[in-house]
């Protein structure tokens, strides 16, 4: 498939899934096959990980969004550098709500095959964002 058909499917599942928090867009956008090279703490495998750990994030943070600063791809991947954004509202890694604001960076490279993503690898600033919920140690 084509950069742009990448792109097109990256820039979709930020909108419908990350910040809409449609999770259902999931089965339109991400494969089968669907490995993530760097799941969440407790995140299952394949696709219906992905869709648990979306559904756990979003009733944690049901306003979290995700603004994309810079943006790189070639024919089989996208590359992004975010900011997302958020309000503890919902238990998250065992810590309850707290109604604090986060603000984090963080950077995911994903492969597609026919504009559906295949692969993910990615950091966030998970330190940051315990400290801002007001996390005096790290779970686990």
């Amino acid at each position: 498939m084509s950069k742009d058909q990448n792109i097109a499917a990256q820039e979709r599942f930020g909108a419908d899934v990350i910040n809409a928090g449609s999770i259902d867009v999931i089965d339109d956008v991400v494969a089968p096959d669907f490995v993530d090279n760097d799941p969440a703490p407790d995140q299952g495998p394949g696709v219906d990980g992905f869709k648990q750990f979306w559904t756990s994030l979003r009733s944690a943070f049901p306003d979290f969004r995700v603004e994309v600063d810079a943006m790189v791809a070639d024919e089989d991947s996208v590359a992004i550098a975010y900011r997302a954004t958020g309000t503890h509202q919902g238990d998250f890694v065992g810590f309850a709500a707290t109604g604090s604001p986060i603000d984090i960076r963080g950077v995911q490279v994903t492969r597609f095959r026919d504009a559906m993503m295949v692969e993910r690898w990615g950091s966030s600033d998970q330190l940051t964002l315990l400290q801002q919920i007001g996390a005096k140690s790290l779970p686990g």
